[in-house]
């Protein structure tokens, strides 16, 4: 099947999408493994120097709003 043939099929693929450059299953190893892999903007990464400050971050972010919510009627 051609280019041309599989974007006319899928309505959901923009012409301005290229994968060209994309690399076929670049994180594939650590999805099986159970890892949930999120990119953080540069300037937000600039702000946490390891894994453990982000999640200790998205914790406390967690029960702030938690709490809130218990507030809130």
């Amino acid at each position: 099947m051609s280019q041309a043939t599989s974007k006319q099929h899928d309505p959901d693929m923009l012409d301005e999408y290229d994968f060209s450059k994309g690399v076929r299953g670049k994180y594939a190893e650590r999805y099986h493994a159970g890892k949930n892999i999120i990119r953080l903007d540069d300037d937000v990464a600039e702000m946490f120097p390891d894994a453990k400050s982000v999640n200790d971050a998205l914790r406390a972010l967690g029960k702030i709003i938690a709490e809130h919510q218990q507030k809130t009627p």
